[in-house]
């Protein structure tokens, strides 16, 4: 009783009778007392609603959103709205660590119990939120359980995975045991494949034993099955060790279906999917939710976490896709094939100081400016022009940074994920390269699929990730560059367009008709457009608005048929059903009929390998017709190289393939332009690109081209058909550093030659290298009449090619006149006859 005689009241007794707890996500929001904004967005409770209404009970569910359109909040509301009904344990999985802080400061904005520990007796009682990255709960160790370690696996009620397309390469590298160059087990496998290694190819055995950074062998499936029971002997005993006993327990009972390649870091063991069901918590959650942005292939959420095909097909979408924040794209090298990287680079320093106009003089606020490089050699170029660079380790100091006000000109190193930059944090966002097959398996699927829709759908999703890094919500807006030719073909080539979600299609819609009007100008009209964008122009934020405004999220998920049959027969292979697994991957061939041959080649070689485990001899024939479609899979037993031979006639090679493969005359600049970005000097890591980009250019001057090394094992990394008597040999040494050719390299190149003279004697060989000096080391005995593309010579030949194609694109299909092309063929010496003569230099002796 107060003083005054009136009752005091308590206030925490109000409102705590017999309520039910909250179920639906957007009640559980609108009861907040202190809610972090005042409402949901629209496109948040439209997809809060529908997952609650219509799909809260299905086992698999796709949420959908542009990026920056606020999935962390629909993610945590699911998972306490789980909570709150009395399903189960509710986990919240994100990519890393950095990302786990920034998930629990949004829940507890929303008032969501949290925790980092799997033991808090929180979580364990159904009270909280676990918060964790994938590796925690996806190892052999892991806490929730693995079958066979006798522990009781944690029973799940929701499983929330956050930025589920950026998880897929971490939940992959779980499943993936290296044995590393350096242990002892390395050498044991070495030696116990050896004679396979060879065969397969003889200059990748060579490369392993000489420790080439680039050295990469695959381990035919045959021998990996039939010596099992050795691998098993030298494995095992390593089973406990730190870097085997995460993955062990994941792989061991499906070893037999693993890849094996050997690269001179590591030998790499990893199943063509991921054998998810060895994590009973996972599999058996009664929800699993995956919160992705608007990629266009969803194939893998299948094949790495078994989820079911026609629900990932069925995604939860917004309504409207315009909650897109506002961007300006530009490729500077699509507008104008002159404009110099490094000035871009200048005009980007310029900005980040607020010297738009390039004047010297800062007019405007100076921005933040934030570039993404795939690499630590691609971070070279910056370094005089940035004011920070951050590599993963620092991320969350640099990203706070920026977010803090402003730095100026950030270089961040291969993170193209799961970094939010919203408002001031950056205004201009470039793009420079986009990140490169790391592992063993991937650069061996990136040489095989090269040219197929499966290898352009998953570098398509790494640029669109990244170009998403500026924009955070429908308020937000950024100008982004996309720097170098491969960018700009991504953006303009309609293969790769359609494979770009609809907001953005839209978006690169919008910036063509801008590019359209400043097309062959130089960087003054590309600042004057950055102006517009950042400046707020009306013009342009009005377009950009109307351009969004009517876009609408795909109705359905893209869930390839060959992914959903791999899957399945891996699913039976594994449990024993081998020639089961080996007629549902030739039904997904079958289904493929004469399209996309990489692929066919690719999916016949995984059937042979199922095949093997029934009938060896029926496997090796399967691998025969395999290669038929695809060069670059596994050379069965006994096969023997093709003869390749000359064009009848050079320009109409030429202008045959140019005609197919290029739909305009930018198409073709860019091409072009593509092929020397991907030759690079001194970069190992871009042996293969520098292959394949020299195997291609050759078709574009009507040269029948291969590259045997890759295909047979044996021979050089290339092989032109100059003449019907005439083939240049060419070992690619890009890589190297040397100041002269090392012997191995000669006498390599001398193998190659005797290769081609014993397979193809009609023809004489034209030695050739591609190395950064021309003068032969002192103990190396160049084969007579050997010539060397230095990279002098080097930049004289692109001049010359792309003088050649600019040329052919400036009338509408003049690259497919034969006539046109024979001309332009003659007039920059790219004839069989004279090529090499105008193109490369003599070897010279020391």
């Amino acid at each position: 009783m107060r003083e005054d005689g009136a009752m005091a009241l308590n206030w925490d007794l109000i409102g705590t009778g017999d309520s039910e707890a909250l179920l639906r996500p957007r009640d559980i929001f609108a009861g907040l007392a202190d809610r972090p904004w005042p409402y949901l967005r629209h496109e948040q409770g439209e997809v809060l609603d529908e997952w609650f209404d219509h799909r809260r009970d299905d086992r698999d569910v796709v949420i959908k959103q542009n990026t920056g359109g606020g999935k962390t909040a629909v993610g945590l509301l699911i998972a306490q709205s789980t909570l709150n009904e009395g399903v189960g344990k509710a986990v919240y999985l994100t990519p890393d660590s950095y990302l786990v802080k920034q998930v629990r400061k949004e829940a507890a904005l929303l008032d969501v119990a949290t925790t980092e520990d799997p033991r808090d007796p929180a979580f364990l009682t159904a009270q909280a939120v676990l918060v964790t990255t994938y590796p925690k709960l996806i190892n052999g160790m892991s806490v929730f359980g693995v079958v066979g370690d006798g522990k009781e696996p944690v029973d799940l009620g929701v499983i929330v995975v956050d930025d589920a397309h950026a998880a897929l390469a971490r939940t992959e590298d779980q499943f993936r045991l290296r044995v590393p160059a350096g242990h002892e087990a390395y050498g044991k496998l070495l030696a116990l494949f050896a004679e396979d290694l060879q065969y397969q190819s003889a200059n990748a055995w060579s490369e392993l034993e000489d420790k080439d950074p680039t050295a990469l062998a695959p381990i035919p499936f045959w021998a990996w099955v039939d010596k099992r029971d050795e691998v098993l002997k030298i494995l095992r005993p390593h089973r406990e060790e730190r870097d085997c006993k995460f993955v062990w327990p994941l792989i061991a009972e499906v070893l037999h279906l693993c890849t094996a390649t050997a690269t001179s870091k590591a030998i790499e063991i990893r199943p063509s999917c991921t054998p998810i069901d060895r994590l009973p918590s996972f599999v058996h959650a009664q929800r699993r939710v995956y919160l992705t942005a608007t990629l266009a292939d969803d194939s893998a959420l299948v094949t790495d976490f078994g989820a079911d095909p026609a629900l990932v097909a069925s995604p939860i979408t917004p309504g409207s896709a315009a909650d897109l924040g506002d961007r300006m794209i530009l490729a500077p090298v699509a507008l104008n094939p002159n404009l110099d990287a490094d000035a871009v680079r200048v005009l980007a320093r310029q900005f980040a100081d607020g010297d738009r106009d390039g004047d010297g003089v800062v007019e405007t606020e100076p921005v933040n400016v934030v570039v993404l490089v795939p690499s630590d050699w691609a971070v070279e170029a910056w370094k005089p022009y940035a004011d920070r660079t951050f590599w993963v380790g620092d991320l969350e100091a640099g990203v706070k940074e920026l977010q803090g006000g402003h730095v100026g000109l950030v270089v961040l190193v291969n993170k193209y994920d799961g970094v939010n930059l919203p408002g001031n944090a950056c205004r201009l966002l470039i793009l420079d390269g986009v990140p490169r097959p790391l592992d063993g398996v991937e650069r061996r699927e990136a040489v095989a699929l090269a040219d197929s829709p499966v290898r352009l759908a998953r570098e398509v999703q790494r640029i669109e990730q990244g170009m998403g890094r500026g924009v955070r919500d429908g308020e937000d807006y950024c100008a982004v560059l996309l720097l170098g030719a491969n960018l700009a073909v991504a953006i303009h080539d309609r293969r790769h367009l359609a494979l770009f979600s609809q907001a953005t299609q839209a978006q690169l819609k919008l910036s063509r008709e801008l590019a359209q009007q400043i097309k062959g100008e130089g960087l003054d009209a590309v600042r004057q457009a950055l102006r517009g964008c950042l400046g707020r122009m009306p013009q342009w934020t009005q377009r950009s608005r109307r351009a969004l405004a009517e876009v609408r999220y795909a109705e359905h998920g893209t869930v390839r048929a060959e992914a959903v049959a791999l899957r399945e027969a891996f699913d039976l292979a594994a449990t024993g059903r081998t020639a089961a697994a080996a007629d549902r991957v030739q039904r997904a061939v079958n289904d493929l009929g004469d399209g996309d041959k990489a692929l066919r080649g690719w999916l016949r070689e995984q059937k042979a390998a199922y095949l093997h485990l029934t009938d060896s001899a029926a496997a090796q024939q399967a691998l025969a017709g395999a290669l038929d479609d695809n060069p670059f899979v596994l050379r069965p037993v006994n096969a023997a190289p093709v003869h390749i031979r000359a064009a009848v006639a050079q320009a109409r090679a030429a202008a045959e393939f140019l005609a197919d493969e290029y739909q305009d005359g930018v198409s073709l600049r860019l091409g072009v332009q593509k092929l020397f970005e991907d030759v690079v000097w001194g970069d190992e890591d871009r042996s293969d690109d520098a292959e394949w980009a020299w195997q291609k250019l050759g078709r574009h001057l009507g040269f029948v081209s291969s590259r045997p090394e890759k295909q047979y094992g044996k021979g050089p990394d290339n092989l032109w058909a100059l003449t019907s008597a005439r083939q240049a040999v060419t070992e690619l040494k890009t890589g190297s550093v040397t100041g002269t050719i090392a012997k191995k390299y000669i006498d390599q190149l001398g193998g190659s030659v005797r290769w081609l003279a014993k397979h193809n004697p009609e023809v004489k060989a034209l030695p050739v290298m591609l190395h950064p000096s021309r003068i032969s080391d002192n103990e190396g005995t160049p084969p007579a009449g050997m010539r060397v593309v230095t990279p002098a010579r080097l930049e004289k030949l692109k001049e010359a090619v792309t003088s050649y194609a600019a040329a052919l694109a400036s009338s509408p299909g003049r690259w497919g006149d034969e006539q046109a092309v024979a001309e332009q063929l003659a007039h920059h010496k790219l004839t069989g006859d004279r090529f090499f003569d105008a193109y490369a230099e003599a070897v010279r002796t020391s």
